[in-house]
């Protein structure tokens, strides 16, 4: 029986993340080695101020991400598989041990930045649950032109869906989505449409500064959240890094896969309890938990009886 490390994407970040952080030499260490990276106090990029731009976000949430992994490896929870969704994907590639966490903290900087600039407002991405992604996919073929751009961005599950595109675009496509019978539609806090073709060109960029980045073979499977796929080539792992700000999520695959490579214990970093809701759908027996919610203590008993079992 195996263990899974999840990462969540942006949405659950919240103003003081990095504040509430356990406060223990571990943290400060990380805290410190990032702020070194950048060469800025990345205690900073927390108020709810900094939090609008989609940089801090995403190098809260990769932060956050590495140190919750740590503290969970500091008490004996080892992981598996490790996975993450869109920029989840980095803490991933970090605690998995193909990534640098000094070249995250840069690469995902970097990653915002060209993100944020691609599109910096009027558009983003909106859920739609309750439809599947035949009839979404039908919605959005209506409504997708060069001046309406829309596209289907995330498979997060049989019935959970994410588009990205213009607020415009989307708003038609989730109109279209309750005259179906969808059950709820809304747009979601990021600022950019990820996962799609709209984002082809910063990826572009994003792979040119990977070429200056050494990745390390994993020493526990890196878990593709855009393929469904575990890469162990550092090739392979640097170009689903770079790329997956411009390809569809997949997190349903991804989580298929993980329980039939026999993860029974799947455990989401804060500050995200989404992805838990979501790889218990794909879980037929086993648990999956919010760190967040349920406490490293839970946490730490769930994987000292599974690693029993196995014995």
């Amino acid at each position: 029986m195996k263990i899974l490390f999840t990462f969540p994407g942006q949405g659950p970040q919240v103003p003081q993340m990095l504040h509430r952080l356990p406060d223990n030499p571990l943290t400060h260490s990380l805290i410190e080695q990032a702020s070194l990276a950048l060469g800025e106090d990345v205690l900073l990029l927390d108020t709810a101020d900094a939090l609008r731009a989609t940089r801090a976000v995403q190098l809260c949430l990769l932060i956050a991400g590495v140190v919750w992994a740590r503290q969970c490896q500091a008490e004996g929870i080892e992981a598996d598989f490790c996975s993450g969704l869109s920029i989840g994907a980095f803490p991933a590639a970090v605690i998995a041990g193909a990534l640098d966490f000094d070249d995250a903290v840069r690469l995902v900087a970097l990653r915002g930045e060209l993100m944020q600039q691609a599109y910096p407002q009027g558009f983003g991405l909106s859920a739609i649950t309750g439809l599947r992604q035949m009839q979404v996919e039908e919605l959005v073929a209506q409504i997708n032109s060069a001046t309406s751009p829309v596209y289907l961005a995330n498979i997060n599950a049989e019935d959970q869906l994410v588009i990205a595109g213009s607020d415009a675009a989307m708003a038609q496509v989730m109109q279209l989505a309750k005259g179906l019978g969808a059950q709820k539609t809304h747009q979601l806090a990021v600022s950019v449409p990820s996962h799609c073709a709209l984002l082809d060109e910063p990826a572009a960029k994003l792979v040119e500064a990977f070429k200056q980045i050494h990745i390390s073979r994993p020493t526990c499977g890196y878990l593709s959240g855009t393929t469904g796929r575990v890469y162990w080539q550092a090739e392979k792992i640097a170009d689903d890094l770079a790329m997956n700000m411009a390809r569809t999520v997949n997190w349903r695959d991804a989580m298929v896969a993980a329980y039939q490579r026999e993860v029974r214990l799947a455990i989401e970093m804060p500050p995200g309890a989404v992805l838990t809701g979501l790889t218990r759908r794909a879980m037929e027996q086993g648990e999956a938990l919010s760190l967040c919610q349920s406490g490293m203590h839970v946490a730490g008993r769930l994987a000292a009886r599974l690693r029993e079992n196995e014995r």
